[in-house]
């Protein structure tokens, strides 16, 4: 089983559109709802792929009520706490020519006592999991120790952590010793404080988030492939992708995938890669499922290549 944990839950909305244009009444032409956040795509994920998944997280009022029914829905457990505040609604506005712009919602301020009930619904629903994941920003009320807190908790009781979240939250976590953290090039650059341009710069960047506490490091370098450095080597992965229709959850798709397959070693990257590559080929943040996953698109190799330039580089 595998427990996500997700702080900062949402609502997403999405409204298709012809165009923007501002001041001016847009009628929709199609609208969907969907849960939304790192660690409840992750959930969704898993679920997918027919797996048992918990998700923890904090909900609060009509718009907590419809992410539970629409988790429940998909085969999800969900283990609710409850919050005085409403979870927060993000609205997504698509155009027919592909571009998406999103409002996302600061979401509710949690009180002591709510942070403490999340806290122990996590040690609670924990005795069975595999791993523990969590994912996505905080919300307010919360310090940026609190992942470190999980950490060090999910580690007395005997469980595994992957950690999925960025700046001062990830520099304070990794002093707990995360049993893996995923960042993608960005997070990776700004949690090393450089620019990275090729592979190789990424991988110098993973190794030192090693150093700072990361027993393991799956490093998303988007349309470039993946990397992965632990204790017994690094390896990097890449996939061949048809058509990219949408990138929305494929980080989270790639982290479901990669716990799936253990959380360590070559076969968990390469599940990673395969999921990450299903999920981009995939409308909205719609999750793959294992009829989705071409693993022979997919290959992982000990050979680094340490002079290839990032697409995308991040400065």
């Amino acid at each position: 089983m595998i427990l996500t944990v997700t702080p900062n839950p949402s609502l997403d909305r999405t409204y298709e559109v012809p165009t923007l244009e501002r001041g001016e009444v847009i009628r929709a032409t199609g609208e969907r709802m969907d849960p939304g956040g790192k660690g409840v795509n992750v959930s969704r994920a898993v679920a997918a792929a027919g797996r048992r998944t918990v998700a923890v997280l904090p909900l609060g009022g009509a718009p907590g009520a419809l992410v539970a029914d629409l988790l429940h829905a998909q085969g999800i457990e969900v283990a609710p706490v409850p919050v005085a505040g409403a979870t927060r609604s993000n609205i997504a506005l698509a155009e027919a020519d592909g571009v998406l712009t999103k409002i996302n919602a600061p979401g509710p301020e949690l009180s002591a006592e709510e942070q403490e009930l999340l806290l122990d619904t996590v040690r609670a629903q924990s005795h069975d999991a595999d791993w523990i994941a969590c994912c996505g920003s905080l919300p307010r009320g919360l310090a940026p120790s609190w992942y470190a807190d999980v950490v060090t908790r999910a580690h007395a009781g005997g469980a595994r952590i992957a950690l999925d979240t960025s700046g001062h939250a990830l520099l304070e976590a990794l002093r707990a010793r995360p049993d893996v953290v995923k960042p993608n090039a960005e997070e990776l650059a700004e949690a090393v404080g450089r620019p990275l341009a090729t592979v190789g710069d990424a991988l110098k960047a993973a190794e030192e988030l090693r150093g700072m506490g990361a027993r393991a490091v799956l490093a998303s370098l988007g349309a470039d492939g993946q990397l992965l450095v632990e204790d017994t080597g690094a390896w990097f992965g890449r996939a061949r992708v048809d058509t990219v229709r949408s990138n929305v959850g494929a980080g989270d798709s790639s982290l479901a995938g990669f716990l799936i397959a253990g959380g360590s070693g070559p076969e968990a990257l390469a599940s990673a890669v395969a999921h990450g590559a299903a999920a981009v080929q995939l409308p909205g943040s719609v999750m793959p499922t294992p009829a989705d996953l071409d693993p022979t698109a997919v290959a992982v190799t000990a050979e680094i290549p340490l002079d290839r330039e990032l697409t995308e580089p991040v400065s």
